[in-house]
This record gives structure tokens, sequence and C-alpha cells, in this order.
């Protein structure tokens, strides 16, 4: 048993991100008490509602204070009433550029196979990992208007990518790859034939990176191809990786094939310092306050954490007892569907830990 002790950052954020975020902690509780490691949470209040009242968004005071913990679980980031861009550019990006959190992995894991919409696929058909390029491309902020306002405005925005950014994320995945310990297969995802500055640098350094991992199967599938086959024959992928636009779209298909937003979690991954986990789904306003929302994301989410800090038994119990409850107590994976509240559904996942 663990006899370590972690300081953990909360921010549960907007909507339903408490919500979600309260399940997980339950979780967290559970999971704690069965392996023997102790932890301490510190929670800020990030967000809309915060941003509303003061006009505050994330305090230069508070990225110091964050390089201080274990890592960050975080609920969501979205607010009705504050313009969109405002706070996911002010928290959620800047967090991750300044934590240089530069892979955002991504599992893409099928629990049940009654909640995959893909026609005859069974769980072992979908299980890969994205591992998306997290600090680059075209999320940096790179460009500008010219006339703006005007019948002839020019926007343009740029894709920025780095030899060094775009080896440690290659790097990243190929050790993905080797410790999934599946097909070993990793598969790079880009568009050669038109984006062809960008993805040489990407296809050169794979190729490069490949040559220190002779034990990995390599290909490659242009991103639209990868659209299709994650669709007709997602059993074909082990990990992919990919850049930062590429893969904020192909992991909400990821999250679609593998029953919906309320199963998919995401970690912002920063190997050398401090990472940052998360439900994928954003912070459902519509669904606030309701307890009917899926916090079964935010659980694996905290489950991701664990694994990161090395916790690595804890969160397999976390893992197995949320496979145990989509695949034998939950009506779906929908919100206001499940055949239990949210915090029930956080009942099933501890009790479940618990008794194991």
């Amino acid at each position: 048993m663990s006899k370590k002790s972690y300081r953990i950052a909360v921010i549960p954020g907007d909507g339903t991100g408490p919500e979600v975020v309260r399940e997980g902690l339950k979780t967290l509780e559970a999971v704690s008490s069965k392996e023997g490691f102790k932890y301490e949470t510190v929670n800020y209040d990030f967000g809309g509602d915060r941003y509303l009242k003061t006009g505050d968004i994330l305090p230069d005071s508070a990225i110091e204070e964050l390089k201080n913990f274990d890592a960050i679980y975080l609920g969501a980031i979205g607010h009705p009433q504050v313009k969109p861009g405002i706070l996911e550019k002010g928290i959620l990006l800047r967090l991750r550029f300044e934590l240089d959190q530069y892979i955002n992995l991504r599992p893409v894991v099928l629990y049940n196979r009654d909640f995959c919409p893909l026609k005859d696929k069974r769980e072992e058909d979908v299980d890969f990992v994205v591992v998306r390029e997290n600090t680059e491309g075209l999320y940096c902020g790179s460009g500008g208007f010219l006339r703006k306002g005007t019948e002839y405005e020019v926007s343009v925005q740029e894709s920025i990518n780095s030899y060094k950014g775009v080896e440690r994320c290659i790097r990243y995945a190929f050790r993905c790859a080797q410790k999934k310990n599946k097909t070993k297969q990793l598969t790079l995802c880009g568009k050669t034939n038109v984006l062809t500055f960008a993805f040489d640098l990407w296809e050169r350094t794979f190729h490069k990176v490949a040559r220190d991992f002779p034990e990995i199967k390599t290909d490659y599938a242009h991103v639209d191809a990868t659209c299709m086959w994650m669709v007709k024959n997602p059993e074909w992928f082990d990990v992919i990786v990919t850049d930062n636009m590429f893969g904020d779209i192909i992991t909400d298909l990821g999250a679609m094939i593998q029953g919906g937003m309320g199963i998919a979690a995401g970690g912002n991954i920063n190997p050398e310092g401090v990472s940052m986990f998360e439900p994928i789904g954003g912070s459902a306003p519509k669904y606030t306050g309701k307890n009917s929302i899926n916090p079964l994301a935010a659980i694996s989410a905290l489950g991701m954490l664990l694994e990161e800090v090395g916790e690595a038994s804890a969160a397999r119990r976390v893992e197995e007892a949320c496979r145990d409850v989509v695949k034998n107590k939950v009506k779906s994976l929908g919100a206001g569907r499940m055949g239990y509240s949210t915090s029930e559904v956080g009942d099933l996942v501890a009790k479940n830990i618990m008794d194991g």
C-alpha cells in the first residue's frame, strides 16, 4: 500500500463542474482509504461566476501557486453569461501554455457495447489512445486582421510547429504505445498532401524518433481517413499521435464511439511538471443543479490523475469500478437517462471500490 501524500488543486469551475468534481472527490476518498495514501485538496474558484463578480480571470499569482501542486483536478470552464473564448483562453489555454502541459491525452475505451453507436462493435474493438500536441499549432493565437470590418478584410491564423514541440509529443506517444502494450502500433494522423510545411516536419520527426523504438509498428493516415476508420474499423487503432487542431476534432469523435461525453476523460500532461485532468464534455449549464449529469467522465479523469502521480493500483481500481458501473448498473450514459442521479452514480463507484 502507498504511504505517499499528495497536494491536489481543485478547480470545480462552471455549470455542472462542481457537481461532477464532488463525485470525483468522493471516489478519491474511497480509493485513498483502500490504497493507504493521503492527500490534501485546495479549492480555487476560477470560472464564470468569479469573472462576472470581479472581472478576474486567472491571477498571475495563481500560476505560481499551481506549480507547487502534484496535480490539478478541473470540473469545467464555460459560462452562458460570458462571451465564448474569454474563460477558455484566459483559464484553460493559459494554464496549458504556462504550465507547459504539452500533451493532451485521451483514452478512447468502450466499457459497454450497448452504448456504442457503431454497428456490431464489441468492447475490445474500441480501445485506443489519442496523444494530441497541446501547446502549439493553430491554438497559439498567432495571426491577425487587416482592414477589419471592411469589404477588404483579411484574417490570418497561423499554425506554429516547432521541432522541439513536435519531437517531445511524438516521443511521448511512442512511450505510450510501449506502456499500453496492446498491438504496439503508433499511427501518425496528419494531412501531408495539403499542409505540406507543418506535416513535413511532423512526418520527418516521426520517422526519426521511430528509430529509437524498433519494437513499435508505425503507420500514417490523413485526418479525414482517420475519422472514417475510427467509425468503420476502430479496432485498427492502438495509439494515435497528431497536432493540436486535428487532435481536438478526432477526440470528440472518439468520445462518441466510446459512448458519449458522459464517459470521456482527458489529461493535460506535463511529464516533468504539473498536469491537469478533466472531463471533456464542458460545463453543460442546462443541467446545472439538477443532479442528473453523468459524473463518470470526471471520475475517470480522477483515475488518470492517480496514474500520473504514480498511484497505478488506485487508478486501476477507479477504472474497474467505472467499468462495472457502466457495464452492470446505468441504463444510459446521457444526462438524466442513467437511471441514477449524479450523486448516486458516485456512490456506486465508491461502493465498488470499497467492496473490491
